[in-house]
């Protein structure tokens, strides 16, 4: 039976769905550089041959830890799911001549780097400068015109990302989103392979979204991603993935899959994130590509990743199309050459639709809650206001045990401050937007009261 290494870290799909689908496909050796989630713990000893967590850190180079522990089992593949470990995944793979994303992934991580590709081959994106030092940003922002995104150039989750409206506020926002990175880092949501990664940093110009003139009917936000995989250099599109209005500044909410677009968008929008794919040279990864979608059919490209997307991305394309990502992809280092979709699918193909929302302490508009609340996962999914067609259910592995003060939103902090991650099964997308919406609004009444003192300023 075939050898694969899986490396855990923190972001990505949940590790809770994505082992045991690989485990399916062959021999798994486990190498986690995060800790596993309890109830997933349990599992790895039965669906893995091995499972090794390094004792005293992984040391400056991550990618030779990884090839060793390849070498020392035999993998015939090496694969992660996470942002975090991507680059040093495909370095292993390189040193060892496994099929992997390829030495351009680092791309597809930089920020800086991504950007810069993309302007090499006039892909439409906002306006950027890098920045390493607070007297960089005051002359990138002299260049560019406000408002002003600053971002870290490795982060994801929204993390550290600060809206800067006019110059007085420049210093501030710098020390900001380099105080949160740090943070991060402690909490182990930031790069592992590249030192320093935490000090890069881009700003960029805001650039005005309109998501009514893409959607039918209202509540969508004004961004999707192109699901993907990148198969011996070629880019075959799986499918788009929606969103509600993010929280200020752009912390993602909650991404539902099918997007409601129609065919000629989907189409105009596939091929601007295969142009961008392809403009950064991949071999064989997942790809998440975020596009922002204008007034008279404009779009500019956000980002893009190595890996599939987040939260529970993964699992809603396998309620819906049908398909195993993890599982083909598995395959598709293992050589066996899986059968990926000839096109993109659309909300025709779909079996009803699914949805994930990250559970943030702030209302329908962004308003922080009145009060404090417990984290309380089965009042949630007993007293949700979704449809009779709809289910809802809470993923343990990535939410707060119950008992647990839901956290005050940080802007700067982004998806840090998350409480749960509740998935929605219903009928349409359209359905999943409207039930969303309600369960927004509904949190701060079904959430148990944390103490009697309102949320601190």
């Amino acid at each position: 039976m075939s050898k694969v290494l899986y490396v855990h870290a923190k972001g990505g799909p949940p590790v809770g769905h994505t082992l045991p689908r690989v485990a399916a496909r062959a021999s798994v050796h486990l190498l986690a550089l995060s800790e596993l989630p309890p109830a997933v713990a349990a599992d790895a000893d039965r669906l893995c041959a091995s499972v090794v967590a390094p004792r005293h850190g992984h040391g400056p180079d991550l990618a030779e830890l990884v090839a060793e522990r390849a070498r020392a089992v035999g993998a015939d593949a090496v694969l992660t799911f996470s942002e975090y470990a991507v680059v040093a995944v495909a370095e292993a793979c390189r040193r060892l001549g496994l099929r992997g994303a390829g030495p351009a992934a680092a791309l597809a991580r930089d920020k800086r780097l991504m950007r810069t590709a993309w302007a090499g081959h006039g892909i439409p994106q906002p306006r950027f400068r890098a920045v390493t030092t607070a007297d960089e940003l005051r002359d990138a922002a002299a260049e560019l015109s406000y408002p002003l995104l600053l971002k870290a150039a490795w982060s994801a989750g929204s993390t550290a990302h600060q809206v800067i409206t006019e110059p007085g506020r420049l210093l501030q926002a710098w020390a900001r989103s380099r105080a949160v990175m740090a943070e991060s880092a402690r909490l182990g949501f930031a790069e592992l392979h590249v030192a320093g990664a935490g000090e890069d940093f881009i700003v960029e110009e805001i650039v005005s979204g309109c998501a009514e003139e893409w959607f039918d009917g209202a509540g969508w936000g004004d961004y999707v991603s192109v699901e993907g995989v990148v198969a011996d250099g070629v880019f075959h599109p799986v499918c788009l993935s929606g969103r509600i209005p993010t929280v200020a500044p752009f912390t993602e909410r909650a991404g539902i899959t099918p997007a409601a677009v129609g065919t000629a968008a989907q189409h105009r929008i596939v091929e601007l994130a295969r142009r961008s794919v392809d403009a950064l040279g991949l071999e064989n990864c997942g790809t998440h590509t975020e596009i922002k979608l204008g007034a008279d059919g404009r779009m500019w490209v956000i980002e893009t990743a190595a890996r599939f997307g987040g939260a529970m991305t993964v699992p809603q394309i396998e309620e819906v199309f049908g398909l195993d990502l993890a599982g083909l992809f598995t395959d598709q280092l293992l050589g066996r050459a899986p059968a990926w979709p000839a096109r993109a699918l659309t909300p025709a193909d779909a079996e009803g639709a699914a949805g994930s929302l990250v559970v943030l302490a702030v209302d329908g508009d962004g308003a922080p809650w009145r009060r404090r609340h417990l984290w309380d996962a089965p009042a949630v999914v007993r007293s949700a206001p979704v449809g009779a067609r709809s289910t809802l259910t809470v993923v343990g592995e990535s939410s707060l045990p119950d008992g647990t003060p839901v956290p005050v939103y940080d802007p700067a902090a982004g998806a840090n401050t998350m409480a749960g991650l509740c998935l929605l099964s219903a009928d349409r997308p359209e359905t999943v937007v409207r039930d969303f919406a309600a369960l927004v609004d509904a949190l701060p009444r079904i959430l148990p009261a944390a103490g009697t003192e309102g949320v601190p300023a």
